[in-house]
């Protein structure tokens, strides 16, 4: 070959070395620029992308990227104006008036307005829509009435004076209430589009949000992505060019995906995986907090767990300590209750130190206690090996699973069966009441001991255990009512201890959230009631 045609060939190898080095640290985004896409896992396909019809964190981190409420989280934490550009508080304490910002727009283009708001809260208190957190707007004057069937849409407390001025009357003052409108059942979606549309959000293609993200492409248990939406307002603060989550239940494949470099980020982690890299004070390892709380469901309309000595002596029978040191391992604590610390009381003392412990662990007691509640069932031990333990498909939660299995058949006799399945058939099997006992957890949505109080009151969506009191009840009413924070936490306090005295709910332990995320990422918030933020996250191309 001579020397001319030699130059011209290494030319050509040159331009596809150079092409090829482009494009492994992502696609080309036009400018010769790599894009930033973080890669994560999010281990379940979510049932629903509308605000209203969510349930749970696997749909809820989605949805944190891709609308807005008239409050956010910042950086640090601290709650601040979204869509809204301000708000006032009247002298009564109970009418908000936010002003919307004038910069803001749907993804299609259109604004978003007041009347957006009004219509998507009216729209999650309607009994048709059957929104799993309906009961977040009973705060709303006269919400709960209109979402039991007892009032109207016009008497609800939430009108949009004009375009950009939504007034919002409560039944009681709340000092809460700005954070909650924070919270994703509080997003707004687009009225027109709902009213032209009413299957919006199964698709990508017709999907419209008004967050720092888009919905671009969700493949049906295998993956989402979401996009940099350019026409946010505050689009300059969001670095990412787009996010990927793959769907993926088996947590040991998604972390050797990220430690093969195909995730850049990744929640949950094994348990194994989580010993290991503390052992190791791995730098890739953080130990988020939470505000969250891991338990057990019992069947209260089933026999024998109708039974409150069958509940309690299946508590007694779990060594907690035990499970958070050798079994979940990810610096949890053995629950107290079911209020995790980290929630102020009136005085400024943390809740959980107010209320102290209300879990005991007493094996002898409790194959006592089983053997006088089946009596009284007329059962006997053998009959609770027909019972099952459903849990969703993770390994922590099967090797939680396994450890109380084994302390039930040690300390009382008794073989449980376990299953394990979809966590979107874990929920729907709870709703429906087809299970014996199952597994839950449950995240605050606000910062308040009520966010957790009030789910197992009679009725509720999310009292999955069918618990019904009417003296916990009237406890949870007072602390929705009262303007004396003495009062409501004094309420509150009982309510858990009666609850703890019934046990229709067994706490297992108190979360934290590990995660791993690769040296490259930065800028990853996690709020103590929340999946982790990528809205204020940066990368460096790899």
């Amino acid at each position: 070959m001579n020397k001319k045609k030699r130059v011209v060939l290494l030319s050509i190898l040159l331009v596809f070395a150079l092409v090829f080095t482009a494009c492994a640290g992502g696609s080309d985004n036009g400018d010769d620029t790599a894009r930033k896409v973080l890669r994560t896992n999010n281990s379940s396909e979510p049932g629903s992308l509308d605000p209203a019809l969510a349930q749970g964190t696997h749909e809820s981190w989605v949805l944190d990227h891709v609308f807005e409420g008239l409050m956010k989280k910042d950086q640090d934490g601290d709650i601040i104006e979204g869509m809204a550009a301000s708000y006032t508080l009247a002298d009564d304490n109970v009418t908000y008036t936010f002003v919307l910002r004038d910069d803001i727009t749907w993804s299609n283009g259109e604004p978003v307005t007041a009347h957006d708001f009004e219509y998507s809260w009216k729209r999650a208190l309607d009994p048709e829509t059957a929104a799993y957190y309906s009961y977040q707007f009973y705060y709303i004057k006269g919400g709960e009435a209109y979402n039991t069937g007892e009032g109207t849409a016009e008497d609800v407390g939430v009108t949009a004076i004009d375009d950009t001025t939504l007034e919002v009357v409560l039944e009681n003052p709340t000092a809460f209430f700005p954070e909650l409108t924070s919270f994703y059942c509080y997003f707004p979606i687009s009225k027109d589009v709902d009213e032209a549309n009413p299957d919006w959000a199964k698709s990508p293609d017709t999907y419209v949000s008004n967050g720092p993200f888009l919905l671009t492409e969700w493949v049906h248990n295998a993956s989402i992505t979401i996009e940099k939406n350019e026409d946010y307002y505050d689009a300059d603060l969001v670095n990412l060019d787009a996010i990927e989550f793959a769907i993926l239940d088996d947590e040991n494949t998604a972390w050797q995906r990220y430690e093969g470099g195909e995730f850049d980020f990744l929640t949950p982690l094994p348990q194994t995986v989580v010993a290991r890299m503390m052992d190791e004070n791995n730098p890739e390892l953080v130990i988020g907090t939470d505000l969250a709380t891991y338990y057990y469901n019992l069947n209260t309309e089933t026999q024998p767990f109708n039974n409150v000595k069958v509940r309690q002596a299946l508590s007694m029978a779990i060594d907690r300590e035990s499970i958070v040191e050798n079994v979940s391992q990810g610096g949890q604590l053995a629950a107290e209750g079911v209020v995790p610390y980290g929630i102020p009381d009136e005085t400024g003392e943390d809740f959980r130190d107010g209320v102290g412990n209300l879990i005991t662990y007493d094996p002898e007691g409790a194959k006592t206690l089983l053997e006088e509640g089946l009596a009284e069932e007329g059962m006997t031990l053998s009959d609770m090996n027909d019972f099952t333990l459903l849990y969703n498909t993770l390994e922590a939660h099967a090797k939680i699973a396994q450890a109380i299995q084994e302390m039930w058949r040690t300390s009382l006799g008794i073989e449980v069966n376990l299953e394990n399945v979809d966590f979107q058939v874990k929920l729907d099997r709870e709703k429906a009441g087809d299970y014996d006992i199952s597994r839950a957890g449950w995240i605050g949505d606000y910062i308040d001991p009520l966010t957790f109080i009030d789910m197992w009151v009679t009725d509720g969506p999310y009292n999955d255990a069918s618990y019904s009191n009417a003296q916990y009840d009237e406890y949870v009413q007072i602390a929705r009512n009262s303007v004396d924070q003495a009062e409501r936490m004094e309420a509150m306090r009982n309510a858990e201890e009666l609850l703890m005295e019934e046990m229709p709910v067994v706490p297992i332990y108190f979360y934290t959230q590990p995660y791993a995320q690769k040296s490259y990422v930065t800028g990853v918030y996690k709020p103590v009631n929340r999946y982790p933020y990528f809205i204020y996250a940066d990368m460096e191309v790899q």
